[in-house]
């Protein structure tokens, strides 16, 4: 990948939704030149997918926690959290704990209760979110 695939990259990580004839226009190529290369991004795996962003405050989510868990039930628990629409993210770490899972709730005590419903597969730690200074940063270095 070149200086160009990365601004390209940077600019769909951006917005998605960009028109090539804008993509091409920002980046001085053909717009033919600049598919081609969408293409072959896509093609190499380097762009998985193209998804919207929702606003969970918007969709009344306005508590998120990520949350520490320890189990010995790691099937039931995996299981448990496809179904859980609360967990958003869930990654199996190295450590104390063996998951942490990225919740949504609509309050502190809607959090409470579902941290409830968990407990039947282990032992959780929450830390409540206070603040966001930057989420989902590109993976591709600005090239301004």
């Amino acid at each position: 990948m070149d200086q160009i695939d990365h601004k390209i990259l940077s600019l769909l990580h951006e917005n998605a939704r960009i028109p090539i004839s804008e993509l091409s226009r920002m980046i001085a190529m053909s717009q033919p030149a600049v598919t081609e290369r969408v293409r072959k991004l896509e093609e190499q795996g380097v762009i998985t997918a193209y998804r919207t962003e929702l606003s969970p405050q918007k969709l009344g989510k306005h508590t998120t926690a990520f949350v520490l868990f320890k189990t010995s039930m790691c099937k039931d628990f995996i299981a448990f959290s496809e179904r859980a629409p609360e967990i958003v993210d869930l990654y199996r770490i190295s450590g104390e704990y063996n998951y942490l899972m990225k919740v949504l709730t609509e309050t502190t005590e809607s959090l409470a209760a579902f941290l409830d419903t968990c407990h039947v597969y282990g032992f959780s730690t929450p830390l409540i979110v206070l603040s966001k200074s930057f989420e989902n940063k590109s993976l591709v270095p600005s090239t301004e």
